[in-house]
């Protein structure tokens, strides 16, 4: 008998034509472009997009002009949303810019060094991928980037710009044993639907899982009992702000660690590095990353806190799920004696007054291999170990 404890972990992403995701990088777009002429502007940018519809609004105070109007078409272009086919137009949507100024009471807290919001923020990281990630979501992303990428560059020409995945890793005593269940829908052209017209052919499928799925997918952890559901509705059709209203900011979990860890409730696109909700959970990714990769522990959960108009925190703890080599308690009080916590020292550490923001807003904000964001490296590790366990050796964190 196996007695082994098992339990199925789930995450998904979503394609960068998804609506909520469009709002997303239309939102770090302006954001980028005021940080390119404006460093020290205050930003938070809220995008909502429907049929035919985009508005721009929130509240921006800079000493730059921008072109909200072109910066937006120009993103949906680059989505892909380029003809009538796919419900949604770069060229023929109303664009309505509705952007307002900061209010002078947050501004007088914020110019001291304050945090511009109360709440708290959570960083984390484990050792079960090279991107010390949860396995599930970076599946799960590695699947929406392939979607992209067979659809940007021809290889199924078929499909359309929005689309979700969500993987199902079976775990084994706490390790990523094998994929359970694959679930990939896209937007796509009516040449791919059967002769009823309401499912897309068996060869589509197919198709879609060796083009797509296969490739993105670790090969380890299939099984021939891996359930591959394709576009379980039977068609997609009618997608993207057509058939779905989008958000900026209505995708915190996709953005982050896909469930496993706790979130604080505040997104993170369209908001400057004032604004903790976005510096501090990308700090306390920084701190998580780098405890895990010295070896302190196997998988460690930050959390941070803040009021309104004031620097420093007014809480942070460690919890390593006694994965640790050293209490929590004490990793948590090395981390506040060796880590500046507060906006100013964020912004300042991790290069946020960068234009750099857009490239956050699809395919999540950590673990990306194919960014180089401050928040992301391991510069921390050699500091953390001395300071930790005065230079004994710790086991090299685990990468599967």
């Amino acid at each position: 008998m196996d007695f082994k404890r098992k339990r199925l972990v789930s995450s998904e992403s979503v394609t960068e034509g998804h609506p909520d995701k469009v709002c997303d990088q239309i939102s770090d777009a302006v954001l980028d472009e005021i940080m390119k002429k404006d460093p020290a502007g205050r930003v938070a940018c809220e995008t909502f997009i429907t049929r035919g519809l985009v508005v721009v609004g929130g509240e921006i105070t800079t000493k730059t002009y921008i072109d909200v109007d072109t910066l937006a078409r120009q993103v949906i272009k680059d989505i892909g949303y380029t003809h009538a086919k796919y419900g949604f137009n770069y060229e023929t949507c109303a664009v309505v810019n509705v952007i307002g100024r900061q209010s002078p009471d947050i501004s007088q807290g914020v110019d001291t060094g304050g945090a511009g919001d109360q709440g708290l923020m959570v960083g984390y990281a484990c050792d079960e991928t090279p991107e010390f990630m949860p396995m599930p979501l970076v599946l799960a992303h590695r699947l929406t980037m392939r979607l992209a990428e067979v659809r940007k560059k021809g290889i199924l020409d078929y499909l359309g710009p929005d689309g979700k995945s969500q993987v199902t890793v079976e775990y084994l005593d706490g390790r990523p044993g094998r994929i359970e269940t694959v679930v990939l829908s896209s937007q796509h052209t009516g040449d791919i639907l059967d002769k009823t017209g309401m499912h897309i052919t068996e060869s589509a499928k197919r198709e879609i899982i060796e083009t797509v799925a296969l490739p993105a997918l670790d090969k380890k952890l299939l099984t021939k009992d891996t359930r591959f559901l394709i576009n379980p509705t039977g068609k997609f059709l009618i997608g993207g702000p057509q058939s779905d209203t989008g958000v900026t900011g209505r995708k915190i979990i996709v953005d982050t660690y896909g469930g496993v860890a706790p979130h604080g409730g505040g997104a993170f696109s369209g908001k400057d590095s004032t604004k903790v909700d976005r510096s501090a959970a990308y700090m306390a990714r920084y701190v998580a990353k780098n405890i895990v990769a010295a070896g302190l522990a196997r998988e460690c959960t930050l959390q941070v806190a803040y009021a309104i108009g004031v620097a420093e925190p007014v809480g942070l703890y460690v919890d390593t799920r006694g994965s640790g080599v050293i209490a929590d308690d004490k990793l948590s009080k090395l981390v506040l004696d060796s880590f500046d916590f507060t906006p100013r020292g964020m912004i300042k550490n991790l290069k946020l007054r960068e234009p750099i923001f857009r490239k956050t807003a699809s395919y999540g904000h950590f673990g990306r291999m194919d960014a180089k964001f401050e928040w992301e490296k391991l510069n921390a590790v050699d500091m953390l170990k001395k300071k930790a366990l005065g230079g004994l050796k710790v086991r090299a964190a685990v990468r599967v």
